[in-house]
């Protein structure tokens, strides 16, 4: 019986990043659906749980995606309401890869300093970023958010703040004037995860090569990477005291 993924995608075209991903892991079948919101998903899980049968569905699953993370939950649960035994699939979330990519990192960092209890400082309100906190918070981190300095995004297209989000989430989110300001707010910090767009830097190397910053982390990977002096492949290499995980090595 071939392996088929379902992708319920909440914006307009499924993503191929996710398509290529359930590919390389050896899904036989991909089946796209874009702008799937909460209300109109009912018939296209229902067409997929049926046919196949109850044990049919171990090789069929469904895949959340989008680049909006509240939209994205809001699917994930209705999906998960419309199954019921013995027709219940497996179903996984990971809007604009916040999951997949947020836990990947924290792991890596998880196994490499203690996190309870340590400052960290995500900079980026974004789906990466809040995954990114909220996983850290897990940890008993004590967490502060930390927007884009806009000398950084001059040119450039600024995503929609997710402030709200993350204060909603009961983060402390501080909005730094400049990049001389987010330097000094990192003061303190023993980790910092960067969660910029790509191409983007958003963190200069004065911002974490200091005293008492133990690890950085960079989510970019496109030319030029988001963190000034860490590359892609760094996979916790030590420079001054300071671990740095690059993002093709983080997840």
């Amino acid at each position: 019986m071939k392996k088929i993924l379902i992708q319920l995608d909440t914006d307009q075209h499924p993503s191929a990043f996710d398509a290529i991903a359930a590919y390389d892991a050896d899904v036989d079948v991909v089946v796209g659906y874009g702008q799937i919101t909460a209300d109109n998903l009912t018939g296209v899980v229902q067409g997929a749980i049926f046919p196949r049968g109850p044990d049919g569905l171990a090789n069929t699953v469904f895949w959340v995606g989008g680049s909006k993370v509240r939209d994205g939950e809001a699917v994930f649960q209705a999906a998960k309401g419309l199954f019921f035994k013995p027709f219940n699939a497996s179903i996984m979330l990971d809007s604009d890869g916040s999951n997949t990519t947020a836990a990947a990192a924290v792991a890596r960092v998880r196994g490499a300093v203690d996190l309870k209890g340590a400052k960290a400082a995500v900079i980026g309100v974004g789906p990466v970023g809040l995954r990114t906190a909220e996983l850290l918070r897990r940890e008993d981190a004590e967490v502060t958010m930390f927007t884009f300095p806009p000398d950084t995004m001059e040119g450039k297209h600024r995503r929609a703040s997710g402030i709200p989000l993350a204060e909603e989430a009961g983060f402390d989110v501080i909005e730094p004037s400049s990049s001389d300001e987010l330097d000094s707010g990192l003061a303190g910090h023993a980790v910092i995860f960067a969660a910029g767009p790509a191409g983007t830097q958003i963190l200069r190397r004065s911002g974490w090569a200091r005293e008492g910053v133990r690890v950085v982390v960079d989510y970019s990977a496109a030319e030029p990477v988001g963190v000034e002096g860490v590359e892609r492949g760094d996979s916790l290499e030590e420079e001054d005291g300071v671990l740095m995980l690059g993002a093709l090595a983080g997840g």
